[in-house]
C-alpha cells in the first residue's frame, strides 16, 4: 500500500519552526488500526488523515 504523506510545520511563520505534523490524504478511508500504525510509525506529535470521499 502506498500513501502520500506531507510533513508540515504547524504554528510556524517560517520553515523549520513550529510543530512538525504529518498530513496524509487518503483515496479511501482505512481501518482504525491501520491509521494508528501509520501515526505511530511517523513518530510525530500529530498525524492527520483526510479523504474527499
Amino acid at each position: 500500500m502506498k500513501i502520500k504523506q506531507y510533513q508540515v510545520d504547524a504554528f510556524a511563520t517560517r520553515a523549520f519552526e513550529g510543530n512538525p505534523a504529518a498530513v496524509c490524504p487518503l483515496e479511501n478511508w482505512l481501518k482504525d488500526d491501520v491509521l494508528q500504525t501509520i501515526a505511530e510509525e511517523n513518530s510525530l506529535s500529530e498525524t492527520a488523515f483526510f479523504s474527499a470521499h
